[in-house]
């Protein structure tokens, strides 16, 4: 794991930039460390650095994305959420509840937290969707990223059309989150939603509009037909 963890963060220093590093900070809010590296650099070292590992025990291979996800560097933590994905056709129940401690203990801005959920955590409940319940509790955490995580986690079952009454649910606990943050994560799920199921998305939206923040219900509507949109923003 050492090797690893020694051979990837090389990889990362030699790739950083200072420019980059500078200029990521505008798209938080929060600080975050970063190397500065540009997303398709980050992976393609990501990609490379994993055909030395694919072979190990999955345990082994999670043990290291711990250790990526307890740096806090952005560049790693992505690549802590690839290599997660990697392993999804050795997906087990009991994974599910260390995808959970990572997103409790480790995540801390907007990017780690999507990158991770859209991808590992959402495989993770189409495969298992009994922890579509366990969405439905993270979003009453007093975690903001929990309460993200339980919404962006069903970005790409949502776009397959998978899951809609779910998504009403944890639209409808998120609701009136006061979190500009959560807002969106809850829009963009149902935004998604709208690709396979139109006319049921809208008329959610459109019966949530007096209590809706404008920012969850403008990112729900964006997608849709230019009609719609006039419809739903007219008073």
């Amino acid at each position: 794991m050492n090797e690893t963890l020694i051979h990837l963060r090389l990889q990362l220093r030699q790739n950083s930039n200072e420019t980059i590093r500078a200029g990521a900070q505008r798209y938080f809010k929060e600080p975050v460390e970063c190397y500065g590296i540009k997303t398709m650099t980050n992976t393609l070292i990501s990609k490379e650095v994993f055909k030395t590992i694919k072979s190990k025990p999955k345990n082994e291979i999670f043990e290291i994305c711990t250790e990526l996800w307890k740096s806090g560097i952005l560049e790693e933590t992505f690549i802590a959420g690839h290599w997660a994905y990697m392993m999804r056709k050795q997906y087990e129940r009991d994974d599910f509840r260390l995808f959970e401690y990572w997103v409790d203990q480790y995540i801390n801005n907007w990017a780690s937290c999507d990158n991770f959920c859209n991808h590992a955590v959402g495989e993770i409940v189409v495969q298992f969707p009994e922890f579509l319940e366990d969405l439905k509790r993270w979003a009453t955490s007093e975690n903001r990223w929990m309460r993200r995580a339980s919404a962006v986690s069903l970005i790409v079952p949502g776009r397959k059309g998978l899951f809609l009454n779910e998504i009403f649910e944890i639209a409808d606990i998120l609701l009136m989150d006061p979190d500009d943050l959560v807002q969106k994560g809850y829009g963009w799920m149902l935004k998604v939603a709208s690709n396979k199921h139109l006319q049921e998305v809208y008329d959610y939206v459109v019966s949530k509009k007096a209590v809706m923040p404008r920012t969850a219900y403008r990112y729900a509507i964006e997608k849709m037909p230019e009609e719609m949109k006039k419809t739903a923003m007219g008073r």
